[in-house]
């Protein structure tokens, strides 16, 4: 399957359709969307349906997918702060005090990166490269990789490239088939060997390896992280669209409970 720039943008927005309960084509209209979430076996497999409340937008619109009771709240606040101002703050502030009221606050942000083919290139480093099965890399299941391929949900990782020093591994950028289209990718490179290449060279053999596969290859990353921002676009990719999660204040503050 040729994979053009369009066809893999298709390819994220009618994913998130099914991660939403929504049309592919309400995220390219001009107005606003509110939709009821609902559980999808197809949806994303990372994502715990239904929603209360998630924030999508791929720069047009915002659709927003919600529990029923705040529905009439969700439509206020997109239309009130727009594309751009309901992802920042003072906006946010305004949208958490209305979800705590719910046993909800906000809780991931991030922005999504798909590839552009025309701007792909393979980058090298002075390290070996291999692409492994996932018989070569389950061995790899450390804490050191833990964002490249995860032991907690290791029968999603499908493929993997690691960069050696000799019989080391200095580098790994993996593929989760997080659903049926999509293969995200993530990536660790070990304290020592950064800023030598490393992250765009696996970053981008991976991409390729998975396009060949006849999947779209996407990248997620905080809004924070320039540095893996700074990887992602050095191979090829550009921003798509961008998401705010609401998690129960249970689930938020656990998450930064210090652990012993």
């Amino acid at each position: 399957m040729m994979m053009t720039y369009e066809k893999i943008l298709r390819m994220a927005m009618e994913q998130s359709a099914v991660d939403l309960s929504c049309e592919a084509e309400d995220f390219c209209s001009d107005g606003n969307k509110v939709v009821i979430s609902r559980r999808n076996e197809n949806a994303h497999k990372y994502l715990e349906l239904p929603f209360f409340c998630q924030l999508v937008s791929y720069g047009n619109n915002v659709v927003a997918s919600v529990n029923e009771a705040f529905v009439p709240f969700a439509g206020d606040y997109i239309n009130r702060y727009g594309t751009v101002g309901c992802f920042e703050t003072p906006a946010i502030l305004a949208l958490n005090d209305e979800l705590m009221k719910y046993g909800y606050k906000v809780c991931f942000m991030a922005r999504y990166y798909l590839p552009v083919p025309s701007l792909m290139d393979v980058h090298d480093c002075p390290y070996e490269l291999k692409v492994m099965e996932k018989r070569e890399f389950e061995k790899y299941y450390l804490p050191q990789f833990g964002n490249a391929i995860c032991a907690k949900n290791s029968e999603r990782d499908v493929i993997a490239v690691g960069a050696f020093d000799g019989s080391e591994l200095v580098g790994l950028a993996g593929a989760s088939a997080d659903c049926e289209s999509m293969w995200q990718i993530g990536v660790d490179v070990l304290p020592a060997y950064r800023r030598n290449g490393i992250a765009s060279a696996i970053t981008s053999r991976l991409a390729c390896e998975i396009m060949k596969a006849g999947k779209a290859p996407f990248y997620c990353a905080a809004w924070s992280n320039v540095r893996s921002a700074r990887n992602v676009v050095k191979c090829g990719f550009r921003p798509a669209w961008v998401e705010l999660t609401a998690k129960s204040i249970d689930f938020v503050n656990k998450m930064y409970t210090t652990k012993e």
